[in-house]
């Protein structure tokens, strides 16, 4: 969102941000709020909601430090929030004025080709996350999104923070709070990961990254001492 501006225009950028912080449980907007500013997370999480008729919360996204969210606000010219953003831990955000950021914009051509990239990517993102909840069963849900989490790691193993409580995740991935508890489960069980509290160690990376390329009902998938068969409901 800032790589490709220059210094004057990041300084305008940020003379028109706020710096917040939030505590756990905090809204930081609802859905149907006037929509002016997106937002930067530098630490702690957010979670991303919607109510549905009946009342019943679902969690669209988890944000995690260095992401931003809402940015279509910038294009949209203002309509609500299509969702509620909470806090799930003390956070320190920065609010960025939309108008201020869209005439910034006009003065940078590459910062335009930027934030196309970047809508871009999120719109093949969410194509990729509607077949994911639609189209695959718990264990690949839950695989795929502890994996989220590794981005550069090796494919020997990697301690995974839950920044969410287990029925937020749950609900992140469409899945119930005792399919996803049933589900860590019986990877423990198979030797794949190790469950410590609110950590997740993924000890066979690679072991992992394979069980959800295959599209069967049963995972085959070997780790160093044996070979493991993880049956998916």
């Amino acid at each position: 969102m800032f790589a490709d501006l220059d210094k004057d225009q990041f300084a305008r950028v940020l003379n028109n941000a706020t710096s917040i912080e939030l505590e756990s449980g905090q809204t930081l907007f609802e859905q149907g709020m006037p929509a002016r500013a997106f937002f930067l997370l530098l630490e702690g999480s957010v979670k991303l909601t919607r109510l549905s008729p009946d009342g019943n919360e679902k969690v669209i996204d988890l944000i995690h430090p260095g992401q931003t969210f809402a940015e279509a606000v910038i294009f949209n010219g203002g309509p609500g929030f299509p969702v509620n953003a909470v806090v799930l831990s003390p956070s320190h955000l920065v609010s960025i004025d939309a108008a201020a950021y869209l005439d910034v914009l006009y003065d940078s051509p590459k910062a335009c080709l930027d934030i196309m990239a970047r809508i871009s990517q999120r719109l093949h993102w969410l194509v990729n996350e509607v077949d994911r909840l639609t189209l695959h069963n718990a264990t690949y849900r839950l695989v795929s999104y502890l994996l989220d989490q590794t981005a550069g790691a090796s494919d020997e193993s990697c301690d995974v923070c839950l920044s969410a409580p287990k029925h937020v995740i749950a609900s992140r991935l469409s899945i119930k709070p005792e399919t996803l508890s049933r589900t860590l489960k019986r990877l423990s069980d198979s030797g794949l990961v190790e469950i410590q509290k609110d950590h997740v160690v993924l000890k066979e990376i690679g072991a992992l990254k394979k069980l959800i390329q295959l599209e069967t009902d049963h995972f085959p998938c070997t780790d160093k001492k044996n070979t493991l068969a993880v049956e998916i409901h």
